[in-house]
């Protein structure tokens, strides 16, 4: 018999919550790389000693999947005799590490009290250090499967040697590890002073029982929706490597407390890095439902349990190896629009218009001729958030599963032989309707470094062909595009391009998609078009085309 009350269950839910939140800000402080320090490309979370998910810092959707896959495949490998106090292991890989794509690399801690073992503290750190590409996973990278750094306390220091050689910047490396095992470290004994106050006996009734409620929930908000399959489709403008307008397909089908999310029909995996494995996909999920069901359901295992997904190995959302997965960040991203887009069919109030849809990216390599030193340069930029029923959308936001913030000007210029030439809202990006989306970014970087060597640019954004969608009459957020300068004239005629030679004084412009607009243009409000024009967020021209009710007034 459990002596778990509401209130109790409550108190200690916050408790480790407030643990991982603090794991979160700890790892932004203690990290070397202007990536995890500056953006937070990061994710923390807190497991119970059977792998189940008990609390999720809010940072970066897409990680929860390198999270509680390098859980799982460690509770794979490894029996729980096997495991012992000071064991620390580490992966990355997709397909035997539980990660998503390589540049994730996740630290798992377990912990141990009174002999026992009671939790697992897990963070995820972003380690841009190298882009490359390649038609298959092997030329992304190196893999790391899940292996035991620390054992016992102790360093396996061949294998910390050999993760390290494969890493162009070896000492951000070091230092970023180094502030996983901290945080991590910091996060096992705020658990065990938890236990201690609580006592062991109070901490594994509050594990059944939390994730008992988390279930109970998720399953009373799915019963709340009218049974009934409801289907939704999108595209990826392509994979770069010549495979284009990549379908992706759901369909709702739900029962009374139960939901599937059936994913059949999706384009086969492709050559291009955009490929999801299923870590990823049920990643994008949970988050999807969380936001549509109720915002008070907890992220933790029943919750996730409650939910059934169906996808077929081989496709792009359920990529086999040895499919890349490098750029899967942007795909998850569809894969969200096309759960929204079902369930606007139920609802459309509870539902955004699409946003920017991709993970908008600049990857930038070369030597600085400062210190001699090579540096990797890599930002992700937002877009803009659709529209709801009585909102316009958020301008410039990172949308549904990145949430990593900008590298602030400031600390690129002071880090990088870059400079930030623009950075700005990019005009009539946002889809018009009664409420307008949000607008896009413009970001450019010129080239400062007059080094021999070469400078290679990466870049990507997608929405370059198909609008964000809009709603109820809603129109279509503004396309994204790449533009690369040298001497004025643009040598880029693609919107993903990889290993490109820059020179110095060459530029790279970046213009995320705008949010798709809700409700019909012609009941947006007079005082509301006036403003936005007075911002600057629309044009004369978007006004005569979509808002002429603005201009009759005007010319009374």
């Amino acid at each position: 018999m459990s002596n778990i009350n509401s209130i109790t269950l409550e108190v200690i839910s916050n408790g480790l919550l407030s643990i991982a939140e603090q794991m979160g800000v700890i790892l932004t402080k203690t990290a070397y790389s202007t990536n995890i320090k500056e953006r937070k490309d990061l994710s923390v979370a807190i497991f119970d000693a059977d792998g189940k998910v008990l609390s999720l810092a809010q940072h970066i959707p897409i990680h929860f999947s390198s999270l509680f896959g390098a859980v799982e495949e460690a509770l794979k490998r490894w029996d729980k005799s096997e495991i012992y106090d000071g064991d620390v292991f580490i992966a990355n890989d997709p397909y035997t590490g539980g990660g998503s794509h390589l540049p994730d690399i996740a630290l798992v801690k377990p912990v141990f009290y009174e002999g026992k073992l009671i939790a697992f503290v897990v963070n995820n750190g972003h380690h841009a250090d190298r882009s490359r590409r390649g038609p298959t996973i092997y030329d992304e990278g190196l893999r790391i499967p899940v292996v035991k750094l620390y054992e016992k306390g102790k360093l396996n220091k061949d294998i910390y040697d050999l993760i390290l050689l494969n890493f162009q910047l070896k000492e951000e490396r070091r230092g970023d590890i180094q502030a996983q095992l901290i945080t991590n470290q910091f996060g096992a004994e705020k658990v065990i002073e938890l236990c201690k106050k609580i006592g062991l006996e109070t901490y594994f009734d509050f594990c059944r029982e939390w994730l008992k409620y988390g279930e109970k929930k998720a399953r009373a908000a799915i019963k709340s929706l009218p049974d009934g399959e409801y289907e939704f489709e999108d595209i990826l403008d392509d994979d770069g490597q010549g495979n284009e307008n990549l379908q992706i397909r759901v369909k709702l089908c739900i029962n009374d407390d139960h939901i599937l999310f059936d994913f059949s029909g999706s384009h086969p995996q492709v050559t291009g890095p955009y490929n999801c494995v299923r870590s990823a996909l049920l990643a994008t999920v949970y988050y999807s439902v969380k936001c549509l069901l109720d915002k008070t359901i907890p992220a933790n295992s029943g919750f996730f349990d409650s939910i059934e997904v169906k996808a077929e190995p081989g496709t792009i959302v359920c990529a086999s190896e040895p499919a890349p997965t490098f750029d899967r960040e942007t795909t998850t991203q569809r894969l969200a629009d096309v759960i929204f887009g079902a369930f606007a069919k139920i609802d459309p109030k509870n539902v955004t218009a699409a946003g920017c849809g991709a993970v908008t990216f600049f990857s930038i390599a070369g030597q600085d001729a400062r210190s001699g030193k090579p540096y990797v340069y890599v930002e992700t930029i937002g877009g803009g958030n659709g529209a709801r029923f009585n909102k316009d959308g958020l301008d410039a936001v990172q949308v549904h599963m990145t949430n990593s913030s900008n590298l602030p000007i400031e600390s690129l210029e002071m880090e990088y032989p870059l400079m930030v030439e623009e950075y700005a809202l990019e005009e009539d990006s946002g889809g018009p309707g009664k409420y307008r989306g949000g607008l896009a970014i413009r970001r450019g970087i010129k080239i400062l470094e007059d080094s021999k060597n070469t400078v290679l640019a990466a870049a990507s954004t997608e929405r370059s062909r198909t609008k964000p969608w809009g709603l109820m009459g809603g129109l279509g957020g503004a396309t994204s595009y790449l533009d690369i300068r040298r001497e004025g004239e643009k040598i880029n005629d693609q919107n993903k391009v990889r290993n490109v030679p820059l020179e110095t004084g060459d530029t790279v412009t970046l213009v995320s998609a705008g949010g798709g607009g809700y409700g019909a243009p012609s009941e947006r409000s007079i005082e509301s078009v006036k403003r936005d024009y007075e911002e600057g967020k629309i044009s004369l021209d978007t006004i005569k085309a979509c808002y002429p009710a603005a201009i009759k007034e005007e010319n009374q």
